[in-house]
Parts: structure tokens; sequence; C-alpha cells
């Protein structure tokens, strides 16, 4: 099976779920910018170079976010043309809920914790990571955001029949699986449980 890495910048699939790094999955690597070498140079909203339904699953860590709003639902259009029929994606991304909990006690450029990459302040988390963008990296700059129920009322209203949605508060982060066709609470679980941390 085939899986579509979303965004992939320099990472591979063993920074994805458990599940795409196991020996079931093989990655496709897909992103915007040619100088992490992906195996296909393309954006999230033009997916022309991936043939209709040739894809088993994707996955996306931390991009929907840098798209604008109104790019959003053309993106998601894209994620379900490239998915076979049983297809699905699972999407990450900051939440804004929590992240907005610390902004609204004024701690804005307060570090809320440090990634491999170096702290992150809720001001990166709204806006993208000041350092990167600072060196010249503008892709890495937000331009929206979700809650846990705007993210999976999205992927619902683009078509995708069913979606589970986890919130990590601590990590201010958002997990999201959506898949095409209609599956039971049963196997939605599963498939999430398989994906999610």
């Amino acid at each position: 099976m085939k899986f579509l890495h979303v965004g992939c910048g320099t990472r591979s699939k063993s920074s994805t779920t458990p599940e795409f790094n196991s020996g079931n999955w093989e990655e496709i690597r897909f992103d915007i910018d040619e100088a992490v070498s992906p195996d296909i140079l393309g954006t999230m909203t033009d997916m022309s170079s991936v043939a209709t339904g040739s894809i088993d699953a994707i996955y996306s860590s931390h991009n929907i976010e840098h798209l604008y709003p109104h790019e959003v639902g053309m993106a998601l259009q894209e994620f379900h043309r490239v998915l076979s029929d049983d297809g699905f994606v699972v999407v990450t991304c900051p939440d804004l809920q929590s992240v907005c909990k610390l902004v609204a006690d004024d701690k804005l450029l307060e570090v809320a914790y440090t990634s491999p990459a170096g702290p992150i302040a809720p001001i990166d988390m709204l806006y993208g990571f000041r350092q990167a963008m600072a060196a010249g990296n503008l892709y890495m700059s937000h331009r929206c955001g979700f809650t846990q129920k705007a993210l999976t009322g999205t992927f619902r209203h683009f078509g995708f029949q069913s979606v589970a949605g986890m919130r990590r508060e601590k990590y201010f982060d958002l997990f999201c699986l959506a898949s095409k066709q209609n599956l039971s609470d049963e196997e939605v679980l599963a498939l999430a449980q398989s994906h999610f941390p």
C-alpha cells in the first residue's frame, strides 16, 4: 500500500505514525520545496502530478495551517481526488483552542515547549516558526488555523464520510483521521488508534 507524505520537509516515514512506519506501507514524499528533494514536487492545492485514485492514504503533519482559509477546501478536494475509494487521510496541526488559552493569559511570547528546532511560543504556533521565517523560509508562515470541531467539520464538509478527531491540549496539537468511505464507529476507532499517538 502507498501513502503520500504531504509536506514531508526533510522528514521520512519514521516520523509519521507507527502504522505508516511499518513494512505494510510505501512512502511517497510530496512537498512544495524542491530543496528537501521530494519524490513529487507540488502544492496541496494542485496535486495534478498525482493520479486520481492512486493513493491508499495521506499523511500531513503541520501543513494545513500554511494555507489561506479559502485554499483549505481546494486542498481537501485534491486529497479526496487522489485517494482510492477506501482511502483515508491523517492530518495534524496546531490546536488554536489551547494556544489561545496562553494568549488570553498574556503569554504570547513565552516559551510553551521546546521542539527539536528550538523554543516554541504561542506566537509561533499562531503565525509560523519565527526562526525559520527569519532565515528566509517563508513556507513556514501560518495563514489559518483550527479547533478540533472546525477541523473535523471541514473534512466532513468536503466529502469525507467518516471522521475522527483528537485534541492534545498538553501538546497544543490536533489529530484528524478522515475516510472517503462510510465506516462503522468501531472501524473508525480502530483506524484512528493505529495512527494517533
